[in-house]
This record gives C-alpha cells, sequence and structure tokens, in this order.
C-alpha cells in the first residue's frame, strides 16, 4: 500500500514539474522572441541616429571648407538639407591640421526637415574629410536628436582608392537613451562607399552611399544581439533615414530580419521574425 501511494505521489510530483518546465520554456521563448525584436528595433534607431551625426558632420565640413575634392573655394548652399539651423560651428586652429570642430545647437533647435537637435558634436580631424587615410573622430555633449540622447565615439577613416570614395566608421561605446528612459548600448564597424554624387563635389544632396558591415546591441538586461547587413544599406544625403537595404540580427534561437524598403524618404522600417509576417516600426 505504501508503495502505490509513493508511486503515485511521485507520477504527481514529476507530472507538475514537467508541466511547470514546460511553461517556463514556453516564457523563455517568448521573451527571447520579443528581445529579438525590440534589440533590432533599437539597432536600427541607433544606425539612423548615427547617419543623421553623419550628415551634421558633412553639411557643416562644407559650410567650412573643410571636405576636400572640390572644384572652387565656394558652397552651394542649395546642396545642403539646412540642418544646423541654429547650430554654431567654430574651427580650431584657423590654418593646418589637425582641425577640431564644434557644433554647438545649445538648448535645441529645429532644422528644415524638422528634426530637433541639442548640444554639442566635437570632431577632431587629422585632415580634409575626402583625403585618402584622413581620419575623423566625433564625440557627443549632452546630445539629442528628436528626444533620443546619443553617446560615444564614432571615428572615421578614409579608405578611398583612385576613382573611388569611401570609409571606415567605427562606433565604440554607443549608447542611446530613448526619450522614455529606456537605453541600449551598440558598437560595430561598418564600411561606406559613395555610389553618387562624385561628380558635384560642392553639392551633398545628391550623395548616395552604400553600407555594408556587422554591429551589436546590448540592452539594460545585458541581453546582446548581434546584426549583419545582408542586402547593402543605402543612404542617401536627401533622406533622412537609411531607405534601402536588409539586415539580418541572430537571436539564441530566433532571427530578425530589418528591411528598410524600396528607397523611399520616409521614417519607417520593418522587423520580420523567422521569416513571419513583418512589423512595422518607426525609425526616429
Amino acid at each position: 500500500m505504501y508503495t502505490r501511494k509513493f508511486l503515485a505521489l511521485t507520477t504527481v510530483a514529476l507530472t507538475l514539474l514537467f508541466t511547470s518546465c514546460k511553461k517556463d520554456n514556453s516564457s523563455n521563448a517568448a521573451d527571447e522572441f520579443e528581445t529579438t525584436f525590440e534589440l533590432s528595433g533599437d539597432q536600427a534607431i541607433a544606425d539612423n541616429l548615427t547617419e543623421d551625426a553623419n550628415d551634421v558632420f558633412n553639411e557643416a565640413a562644407m559650410d567650412n571648407n573643410l571636405m576636400g575634392g572640390r572644384t572652387d573655394g565656394t558652397t552651394d548652399v542649395t546642396g545642403t538639407q539646412g540642418l544646423l539651423g541654429c547650430a554654431t560651428t567654430s574651427v580650431t586652429p584657423l590654418s593646418g591640421f589637425p582641425k577640431t570642430m564644434v557644433i554647438d545647437f545649445g538648448n535645441g533647435c529645429t532644422s528644415l526637415n524638422g528634426v530637433t537637435r541639442k548640444g554639442r558634436i566635437t570632431i577632431v580631424l587629422s585632415d580634409s574629410v575626402r583625403k585618402y587615410n584622413s581620419t575623423a573622430v566625433m564625440t557627443f555633449d549632452n546630445y539629442y536628436v528628436n528626444g533620443f540622447k546619443k553617446e560615444g565615439t564614432i571615428t572615421w577613416r578614409n579608405t578611398s582608392l583612385p576613382g573611388t570614395r569611401s570609409w571606415q566608421r567605427k562606433v565604440e561605446n554607443g549608447k542611446i537613451t530613448a526619450p522614455n528612459g529606456n537605453y541600449w548600448l551598440h558598437s560595430g564597424i561598418k564600411n561606406i562607399t559613395q555610389t553618387a554624387g562624385l561628380v558635384t563635389p560642392n553639392i551633398l544632396l545628391d550623395d548616395v552611399f552604400s553600407i555594408t558591415g556587422s554591429h551589436s546591441v546590448t540592452n539594460t538586461a545585458g541581453r546582446t544581439r548581434n546584426s549583419t547587413i545582408l542586402e547593402a544599406l543605402q543612404k542617401k544625403t536627401a533622406c533622412e533615414n537609411i531607405d534601402k537595404g536588409k539586415v539580418k540580427v541572430e537571436g539564441p534561437n530566433h532571427y530578425a530580419v530589418i528591411d528598410y524598403g524600396d528607397g523611399a524618404c520616409d521614417r519607417l522600417a520593418t522587423i520580420s521574425i523567422d521569416g513571419r509576417p513583418a512589423r512595422t516600426i518607426l525609425l526616429r
């Protein structure tokens, strides 16, 4: 009798344990699924805020005759986006390199395309932006774009070969804090090649760039996802955000694909998990 009771109780206990494990596993799987989705969205925002910083940098460099590869000594102001708005830009020293350029948006102002920026960007240039092997090291001081705080260091190195224009861009100690206080860390190396606008060096608006490489993003819980560009991203200077290309984000058991669309200038991208129907996100 005792043996039968013991066996019955053991069976019940094992059944409850098995059921509990199934629930835990199901919960963990759902959590990992959503974490992959969430971090994919964070990656997309981080990438586009980096592209925005690049646009600001290029416009300030153009305005201050620091691009190199110019056909004359003037700037075609119609060939820029008007991103600087109320910003003040200082360059020291006036002659020779290296130079330090500070772009200060103060307490905030809105550019012609409706983006609000505040704080400062500091860039140390070893030489003209378009000169082979030159570097530009960018840091941020209490810098915000549409309420997102951007931190970290971005290092550009010109890798151009004759007849081409290209850079390697390295992001270190990147951190984005959203308006709601959530934050994530990001880092990686991208390779950028200019694919249009080479014959009009005084005009930025016709510039188009192709981007490849890899990145990682980590949330406040310490969960990390690594990403690789599947189809080269396209960033037109005339567009606020990346407008084309796909990125694969790897999770432990699930993967996501960020799709930036067909080249239209908008704030939209989609994220699909494991080939499931895609969800639309706003880039910033």
